[in-house]
């Protein structure tokens, strides 16, 4: 079933979260541990993140520097295969612009098809690490709109050869990432925005935003976007805090703030143990909030952690 059809049709508030494929080397064991204590709470689909291949420089027997390319969490369309045959619930799988090219997406796309799975969340991705900007690969995509637009032109029977003939239309519901406090990288929050809109109009159906902890940024986004002409749903992203480092370690790398009574809080802290009680509760105060106000669909970024995710379903739903 598709996400919008799910959101449509619903006449309450559902849940939603993201997975990480596992490392390479380890088994699914802790993801489908993860689906399974929350299983219990209807989820409505669920998210599985991809991963683009990383440049690591690697020190060699002999003293010199080798460069190698490596993909720590490859099996995104199989996990997402595996789970929505194994628990009938549907899944969501990221396509990525960033290391990937056009024609590998295609690929993806085709297997997805095949396998039954009809929802994709369409995103630009991380630069390479050793990178200061983002560079597309030289036959990709360089933004989520034009990956938005290969998706949608799919789903009319339009693939890349175009000598194909009578081709079969591949129609997936897309959804793309929204910043309520802008993404790092856009020199201002209408700038942002209208990138936003160029990805709704290219053919997205609904948006899901980064996390935030202040539910007040989420609802001056929404109408923000509204403003804007953007008229789609928009879900919600909920992180939990689990960790100390995480006053300082999530400010950085997503550049969104902290409200002060959950610095204060933190602050209070010694461990990572009280950190997750904190951060826990937290979330379940925001995800209540945003229930109330009838929010279409709340997206929790589980980081395969499912104690916190639990408790946070079983007090809300």
């Amino acid at each position: 079933m598709k996400v919008i059809d799910i959101i449509n049709q619903s006449n309450k508030t559902v849940f939603s979260f993201e997975l990480l494929p596992p490392l390479k080397g380890n088994d699914a064991g802790n993801i489908y541990r993860t689906i399974e204590s929350l299983i219990d709470y209807n989820p409505k689909y669920i998210n599985i993140t991809t991963h683009r291949d990383e440049m690591i420089y690697k020190e060699m027997p002999d003293g010199s520097i080798k460069k190698q390319v490596v993909r720590k969490r490859p099996g995104t369309v199989a996990i997402a295969a595996a789970i929505q045959h194994k628990y009938g619930i549907p899944v969501v799988p990221h396509i990525l612009c960033g290391g990937f090219t056009k024609s590998e997406t295609e690929h993806v796309l085709i297997d997805l098809n095949f396998m039954g799975i009809e929802n994709v969340l369409a995103l630009r991705g991380d630069g390479l690490k050793t990178d200061s900007v983002f560079r597309p690969d030289p036959n990709g995509h360089s933004n989520a709109d034009e990956l938005v637009k290969q998706i949608v032109d799919l789903g009319k029977g339009k693939y890349l050869d175009p000598d194909l003939k009578n081709t079969t239309p591949l129609e997936f519901c897309i959804g793309v990432a929204g910043y309520p406090e802008k993404h790092f990288e856009a020199p201002n929050f209408d700038t942002d925005l209208t990138y936003l809109k160029q990805k709704v109009d290219a053919g997205a159906e609904y948006i899901v935003t980064q996390m935030f902890f202040d539910n007040q940024v989420y609802f001056d986004f929404v109408n923000q976007c509204r403003e804007a002409g953007i008229h789609v749903p928009i879900i919600p992203g909920i992180k939990p805090i689990s960790n100390v480092n995480h006053l300082t370690i999530l400010p950085k790398i997503f550049s969104i703030d902290l409200p002060q009574d959950l610095v204060k809080e933190l602050k209070k802290c010694k461990n990572n143990d009280d950190a997750k009680v904190v951060g826990t509760e937290w979330a379940i105060q925001q995800s209540k909030e945003l229930v109330a106000n009838k929010v279409p669909s709340l997206h929790l970024y589980t980081m395969g952690m499912s104690d916190n995710a639990r408790k946070i379903v079983e007090a809300v739903f």
